[in-house]
C-alpha cells in the first residue's frame, strides 16, 4: 500500500488587530501627538477606545492632594481608554505620549458593535484586558514586597517588553525622574542603581537613549 504524503499544515497566523480595526468599517481616526502632548485628561467625558497604533502612551492619575502616580507605560498593539465601555463617564487618569505617538481613537458605540459583531476582535480584547488585570496585581506585589533595585529591574524589562516575541524591544527615551515614579522611589535612587546596572553590563546608553540587556533579569530572580 504506498505511503501517502503527508504536508503539514502552516500555523494559523497571529491575529493583526491593526489591520483588522481598518478592515472592520470602524470610522479612521488617526490624531497624532507629540512628545508630552495630552491624548485625555483625567476628569474629561469618557466616550471612545484608542488603539496605540506607534510610540507610547503614559497613564498617571493625581490625586486630590496633587501627587501623581504613573499606572502604566503602554506601547504599540496596547488599548486604552477602555473604561468608557464599562459605564464609565469620566476619564480616571490622564493619558500622555511619551513620544511622537499615532493612535486610533474609536467612539464609544463603534466599538461596542464591533465587538458584538467580529469574534476576532473580541477575544483579543478580552485577553488584552486579562493581561492588564494580571499586570496590575504583579505590580502591586513588586511594590509591597520587592526592594527598590529589584522593582527597577523589573520595570525597565517591562519598559523593553523583554519576553513578548511578537514585539521588538525597544530603546527606552524616559527621564530618571520619570522613571523614578513608575518605580516608586526617588531621582538619586535610580541615578545610583541605573549606574550599577550600566557597570554591570545590564543596560547600554545610545545616543540618548537606554537599551536594556536581557541578563537584567538576572537581578529579578536573585533572592
Amino acid at each position: 500500500m504506498p505511503l501517502r504524503k503527508v504536508v503539514a499544515e502552516a500555523p494559523l497566523p497571529a491575529f493583526d488587530v491593526h489591520a483588522f480595526l481598518y478592515t472592520a468599517g470602524i470610522s479612521r481616526r488617526n490624531p497624532r501627538f507629540g512628545r508630552c502632548a495630552v491624548v485625555f485628561s483625567q476628569g474629561s467625558p469618557a466616550s471612545s477606545v484608542f488603539y496605540i497604533q506607534s510610540g507610547g502612551v503614559r497613564l498617571s492619575v493625581l490625586s486630590s492632594r496633587g501627587k501623581e502616580a504613573i499606572v502604566a507605560m503602554l506601547g504599540p498593539g496596547d488599548f486604552f481608554g477602555e473604561g468608557c465601555l464599562a459605564g464609565q463617564t469620566q476619564r480616571m487618569g490622564t493619558a500622555t505620549a511619551i513620544g511622537a505617538t499615532i493612535v486610533l481613537r474609536i467612539q464609544k458605540r463603534e466599538m461596542m458593535r464591533t465587538l458584538h459583531e467580529q469574534s476576532s476582535l473580541s477575544d483579543r480584547f478580552i485577553a488584552h484586558m486579562l493581561a492588564r488585570n494580571i499586570r496590575i496585581e504583579e505590580d502591586l506585589v513588586d511594590q509591597l514586597f520587592n526592594s527598590c533595585e529589584k522593582r527597577l529591574a523589573r520595570t525597565l524589562l517591562l519598559l523593553a517588553r523583554y519576553g513578548e516575541e511578537d514585539k521588538v524591544q525597544r530603546v527606552l527615551h524616559l527621564s530618571q525622574e520619570t522613571i523614578a515614579e513608575m518605580v516608586g522611589t526617588t531621582r538619586s535612587r535610580v541615578n545610583f542603581f541605573m549606574n550599577k546596572f550600566r557597570k554591570l553590563g545590564f543596560i547600554q546608553y545610545n545616543g540618548g537613549g537606554l537599551s536594556i540587556n536581557r541578563s537584567l533579569l538576572s537581578v529579578v530572580l536573585h533572592e
